[in-house]
């Protein structure tokens, strides 16, 4: 029965990973732009700071929700960047010397770990996943067992990587049969961070 809670939070963390986010562009441009092992190292920190959002929203989840609720601005401003910053890559045109230009020289830990604890809309997602856990006799909090805990954590950080991972693998896939990649790794994320900014607005409007 303890083992339950580990597929739990693997499944849980998987319907938080599975929308395009910061993390899952930044793994599919790193996959495209270098290769999947670096795209990895994102993976593994970003599921670190899954683990911590999650632990944060089990700690505090009525606080955070009304935090939110009261400061739309927040997520408005968000959902505004988003899409202007897709719109300005998907009409972007390559240069001779762009190759240059975006090659990556932070650390992909650090890049994995910011873009995973920098997100509101995840941290929502995990107050509103354990409010529905704890209404189905799922009762989780942060005086449950070790064990109980641990599982719970473990599943989320193994979700969270695998769903991460799997981006990667798709991204190899076409990376493999296009040519142009910089001019396609553009096109690609502006149109991911359009999507992503049209849904949260959407999100915020009917909310």
């Amino acid at each position: 029965m303890i083992l339950l809670y580990l597929l739990i939070g693997f499944f849980a963390a998987t319907l938080s990973a599975l929308p395009l986010g910061a993390s899952n562009i930044a793994v599919i441009n790193t996959t495209l732009k270098e290769n999947a092992k670096q795209a990895f190292k994102i993976a593994i920190t970003a599921g670190i700071a899954e683990v911590l959002l999650s632990y944060y929203a089990l700690d505090c989840n009525v606080i955070i929700k009304d935090f939110f609720d009261k400061n739309l601005y927040i997520q408005i401003t968000v959902a505004v960047l988003l899409f202007v910053i897709g719109l300005f890559l998907f009409f972007k045109k390559q240069t001779k010397n762009e190759s240059k230009k975006i090659k990556l020289t932070k650390s992909k830990y650090a890049t994995g770990f910011l873009l995973g604890i920098l997100n509101p809309p995840v941290l929502i997602f995990w107050v509103i996943a354990f409010s529905v856990l704890n209404s189905n006799d799922f009762m989780l909090s942060i005086q449950s067992s070790f064990s109980v805990l641990f599982l719970f954590f473990f599943g989320v950080f193994l979700g969270k990587i695998l769903t991460l991972y799997s981006y990667s693998k798709i991204s190899a896939i076409i990376k493999q049969r296009s040519k142009n990649i910089n001019l396609l790794v553009n096109k690609i994320t502006g149109i991911l961070l359009i999507i992503i900014g049209v849904l949260q607005s959407v999100q915020l409007y009917f909310s």
